[in-house]
């Protein structure tokens, strides 16, 4: 029998901010909401559609990425899409979702630069370097290594 397919590629903005839950064995889920808005013609016209997905991150990644995922934020998911069944009042409910496997943080969060800093610093907590309790920063800075113009001596080849 062959493998089916089931994956995922959405761009979006986030809805809501991202809500952080654990497990009583103590897994991080991340849940948020993803708009997606797609061009619909109408005739002459075109019309704007959106649809809006619920999605999930699981572990390490969720208590990552919750500080960035805030409301407006653009997005790549890419994962795949699982479906719950429950019974709630006698009646057989269900649900899909999108179990994120990987998150890619896009353009900035919707609103002016001023206002996007003042977003992420609602959950930027510092987290525990190893188990010294000292405290860091929960991301690290990008490193540049790449040598300054001043650095090149050589003379253009051609």
């Amino acid at each position: 029998m062959a493998n089916d397919i089931n994956v995922v590629v959405l761009v979006g903005r986030l809805t809501r901010d991202s809500e952080l839950r654990f497990t009583n064995n103590g897994t991080a889920i991340c849940r948020f909401s993803l708009a997606v808005n797609r061009l619909k013609r109408s005739g002459d016209q075109r019309e704007e559609e959106v649809s809006y997905i619920d999605i999930v991150v699981w572990g390490k990644q969720a208590e990552t990425l919750n500080p960035y995922l805030v409301k407006g934020r653009q997005i790549c998911v890419n994962g795949e899409l699982r479906q719950s069944r429950w019974e709630q009042d006698g009646q057989s409910r269900n649900k899909i979702e999108v179990v994120a496997n990987n998150i890619e943080l896009l353009g900035g969060s919707g609103t002016s630069a001023s206002e996007s800093n003042g977003n992420y610093q609602r959950n930027q907590a510092p987290v525990s370097d190893n188990s010294s309790g000292r405290k860091g920063p929960a991301y690290a800075p990008p490193v540049n290594d790449f040598p300054g113009p001043e650095q090149f001596d050589d003379d253009i080849p051609f």
